[in-house]
């Protein structure tokens, strides 16, 4: 079935949609599936499902390799049975006991890497054909069937979800080597599998019942890997506090969700766009679906989870998890928004754009007085998704006020920046996963002189740590300048004085946290890597021996130099994007070619990214030149000057808490900060002190300002509802009937 509907794009008459939009419907009825005659269409409809279909199977195979002896010895007996010859008999486990798990291993990450090729290539093909497909599935009730769509920005989601299960996959073989035998490999497939496949569903449902069904299968999913090391209590805690959280944030989207569907009498996103809602309610459900994805993308203050659950996550699902399964909250916050809510209010803006900001401010300066490897990167996470989300309270505040090219430069910087942290944050997990599986320590404070022990991994680490810094000539730079040149527009058409003051500030806190981010990255970078090693496992540690632990983040290293090098080809790109949802695209953008970027015009602002590599190049080859003809090819390398104290050691080197000490001093009360000094005299004299040990806890305010006070009011309410609980089974009754008559009459 073939029809098209310029209205199906967006919320019929409200929506500023461009008209003309092509969809393109495709029914699948059980057991065989009619197809849509446009090939082109139907492919990536079927690349979606056969994406979800790998990801499950290399779940269930996971399983089935771990359980293999329970159907190993009954397939030999068969085997006798039926006289398949010798050769062709499945072999005993006893002798491949060894090499059986690998090979396994490597299947299983061979059909999640499968899973990831089809999602980014029914992405790239969805956006290459600018137009919707959807189809159903008979799954579900009798009468309620799955709807899935595809249109560019599902799209878009797709390609980033491709990219970052890819590199899991090819990351994944050699990084769970080291489990075999201590946990089940089956639960970390099957999990992992269903995780991918959750956030599949997401992105490709068009009904409410499958995206909520999908939901839930990507927390619930994510629960079990992050309490997959449960020996760990701190893990077991971080497991139960993410799922608390996410349960919380479902209820308010399906809360949201209610408002439009009791507006439409159907749970169909196609009769969602063409409710009509009043100002008031879709108000209402846009601040519940604020909630419910903002707490999924670790918006301050519902970010309480993301530190505790990152790092206790396997290095692979870490990099999923910030650096897919937040842009899936991104996802659904701007397919809620922009499509089925459809009229954009500029006081929506307003406050995604403060709570944007304060993420950003705050998670940057937590992140930069962590010491925990992967608790930082995991703060740092925070940071980005803040900017991401300045970038859409821009967006919805330009919109709102009917400055739609404007908008575009939000809107544009925040999908870009989506793409650019699901990069440089993957690799960075990926390669903090290298570290800590060689080093068999998190705190940065045990590291140093990793650049000389694994070299490989290093530089790749520094390509992260450059690019999340937000310096040229690699991605980070290009999205966080798009952000820059959305706010700096904002005082020629801004009318109203504290909307402008408020954008004004959160330029300016932008550039503050960009300041921040390099520090902490240097700090990162410089305690973990350069200086001596502080302990014995960093000094004997080695490059890591698998290749696609190398394979994968030198991937996402050349992706974020390939981005940040040509922005305008990413922008080209998005145009598909920015004409579904607004209805125009940013032709201003690429204005001067392929070699300038131009977001707000000719006369604005421009950056061109190749022309600076360019420079940096010839700098770095001139400074060689000099190098070598000049007085400094006659110095030579001698030990670095100790002061007089006899050699350097490596006690002797900046600490994690001493680099971060200046600024852990100037913003003293965003912290909960506890110091302890505790002095060790000698025996013979009180008075000599022989020893001193430091103690440093650093504390989130949000745990005594939040959390807790509501942990109280829920206890209390949990005690005041356990009076009717009598257990007596007539009391109960009682209720059950109480609770019939209720809904009898609300149905009536």
């Amino acid at each position: 079935m073939v029809h098209n509907n310029p209205g199906q794009a967006g919320r019929g008459g409200k929506s500023s949609i461009v008209s003309g939009k092509r969809l393109i419907g495709t029914k699948f009825a059980c057991p065989g599936v009619s197809l849509s005659p446009s090939p082109g269409s139907s492919m990536t409809l079927l690349l979606a499902y056969a994406s979800v279909a790998a990801a499950l199977s290399s779940g269930l195979l996971a399983l089935l390799g771990e359980h293999r002896a329970a159907w190993t010895g009954p397939a030999l007996q068969v085997a006798k049975l039926v006289r398949i010859p010798v050769p062709l008999r499945p072999k005993p486990a006893v002798g491949h006991h060894r090499r059986l798990p690998h090979a396994w291993r490597r299947m299983v990450f061979a059909l999640l890497t499968a899973s990831g090729v089809s999602s980014l290539g029914a992405g790239l093909l969805q956006l290459h054909a600018d137009a919707a497909v959807s189809g159903q599935l008979p799954f579900g009730l009798p009468w309620l069937h799955w709807h899935v769509r595809l249109d560019t920005l599902s799209a878009f989601f797709l390609v980033v979800l491709g990219l970052g299960v890819i590199a899991a996959g090819v990351y994944g073989p050699g990084y769970t080597r080291q489990f075999a035998g201590q946990y089940s490999f089956g639960a970390l497939g099957l999990f992992t599998g269903s995780f991918v496949a959750g956030m599949e569903g997401v992105l490709i449902a068009d009904d409410a019942y499958l995206f909520v069904i999908a939901w839930e299968a990507m927390t619930v999913s994510s629960y079990f890997l992050v309490v997959y090391q449960h020996e760990h209590a701190s893990h077991r805690r971080a497991a139960f506090l993410y799922l608390l959280m996410g349960e919380v944030g479902a209820i308010a989207i399906i809360l949201a969700f209610g408002i439009l569907a009791a507006a439409s009498h159907s749970f169909a996103f196609d009769a969602w766009r063409d409710a009509h809602v009043t100002p008031a309610w879709g108000t209402a459900a846009f601040l519940l679906a604020l909630a419910g994805f903002g707490m999924k993308a670790g918006l301050v203050p519902l970010h309480a989870w993301l530190p505790e659950a990152h790092p206790a996550a396997p290095a692979h699902v870490s990099g999923l998890m910030s650096g897919v399964m937040l842009k899936i909250a991104v996802y659904g916050l701007l397919r809620f928004a922009f499509d089925l809510l459809g009229d954009v209010q500029w006081y929506w803006g307003a406050i995604v754009l403060g709570l944007g900001t304060g993420s950003a401010a705050l998670g940057i300066l937590y992140a930069v007085v962590q010491s925990d490897l992967k608790r930082l990167l995991a703060y740092s996470s925070i940071e980005n998704m803040g900017i991401v989300f300045m970038g859409l309270g821009l967006c919805m505040v330009f919109i709102g006020k009917g400055h739609v090219q404007l908008g575009l430069i939000g809107l544009v910087a925040a999908l870009y920046h989506v793409l650019n942290h699901s990069l440089f944050k993957n690799l960075l997990f990926l390669a903090a996963g290298s570290v800590v599986h060689q080093t068999h320590r998190h705190d940065l404070e045990h590291m140093g002189g990793l650049i000389k022990r694994m070299p490989v991994t290093a530089g790749l680490f520094l390509a992260g740590s450059v690019a999340i810094a937000g310096l040229p000539p690699l991605n980070g730079f290009v999205s966080e300048w798009l952000t820059f040149q959305a706010a700096l527009q904002a005082a020629s058409v801004i009318d109203n004085g504290i909307l402008r003051s408020m954008v004004s500030v959160a330029a300016a806190i932008l550039a503050f946290t960009a300041a921040v981010a390099a520090a902490c990255f240097v700090k990162l970078y410089g305690v973990a890597f350069l200086g001596q090693p502080r302990e014995r496992r960093s000094a004997h540690a080695h490059e890591v021996s698998h290749s696609g632990m190398l394979w994968a983040p030198a991937m996402l290293a050349g992706l974020c130099l390939l981005l940040g090098v040509l922005p305008t080809w990413v922008l080209d790109a998005m145009r598909p994007i920015t004409r579904q949802l607004l209805g125009e695209t940013l032709t201003s953008a690429s204005a001067r070619g392929w070699l300038w970027l131009t977001p707000g015009g000719v006369s604005t602002a421009s950056y061109s990214a190749p022309l600076v590599l360019l420079a940096m190049a010839l700098a770095w080859w001139l400074l060689r030149r000099l190098e070598r003809r000049g007085p400094a090819a006659d110095v030579r390398r001698a030990p670095a000057w100790d002061c007089g104290f006899g050699g350097l050691s490596p006690r002797m080197q900046y600490t994690a808490a001493a680099f971060a000490q200046p600024v852990r001093r100037i913003f003293a009360p965003v912290w909960e900060t506890v110091e302890t000094s505790t002095p060790e005299t000698a025996a013979a004299n009180p008075l000599q002190v022989t020893a001193l040990s430091y103690r440093l806890e650093i504390g989130d305010r949000s745990w005594r300002w939040l959390y807790l006070p509501l942990t109280r009011v829920v206890e209390d309410l949990a005690r005041q509802t356990a009076r009717i609980q009598t257990g007596q089974v007539r009391i109960y009754i009682a209720y059950s009937f109480m609770t019939l008559i209720v809904l009898l009459g609300v149905v009536s």
